[in-house]
């Protein structure tokens, strides 16, 4: 299940958490829908967000995202405005959710948020079904991308024929 976080005219990149990308070897992904009131969606609008040190829980049979960060709304005064981090319902299927859950409880894995956008002008956001990597995996990772980008860079100048 994975979700389209490209850019493109329906979907807008609001945040993405370039850490969880580092510190987890992303399984699987999967988009949710977010309850949020009008003046977090205004925030969201302006990209007042942060999504780093967030994750997903179950609760009672539903999913909720923590540790997310949504700045209140700066015209939102009083009764209008928002606590910037409480925490928000996802919105999934029951038995997509009761699949996670089994998922996460079996195979020991986090669910982690990886991007947040707009898509047909409803926010969603991207969950990773992800496993902590150690040291030692970061650093492979690391090597890994840089040769590859080495390699893509050594390709790049024979077709054009600088080499």
């Amino acid at each position: 299940m994975a979700a389209a976080t490209k850019s493109t005219p329906n979907n807008r990149v609001i945040a993405s958490n370039r850490r969880a990308r580092h510190e987890y070897t992303v399984l699987d992904t999967v988009e949710a829908g977010l309850v949020l009131t009008g003046s977090e969606v205004k925030s969201l609008r302006e990209g007042q967000v942060q999504l780093s040190d967030s994750y997903a829980r179950f609760n009672r049979g539903e999913l909720w995202l923590e540790g997310v960060h949504i700045a209140p709304y700066k015209f939102a005064i009083g009764f209008g405005s928002h606590d910037p981090n409480r925490p928000r319902k996802l919105l999934l299927h029951r038995a997509e959710v009761s699949k996670l859950q089994s998922r996460v409880h079996q195979e020991h894995v986090a669910l982690v948020p990886l991007s947040l956008y707009f898509k047909d002008g409803r926010a969603k956001i991207e969950l990773a079904v992800a496993q902590g990597r150690k040291r030692s995996d970061k650093r492979q990772a690391i090597a890994e991308r840089d040769s590859q980008r080495e390699i893509d860079r050594a390709l790049g100048r024979a077709r054009k024929g600088r080499d």
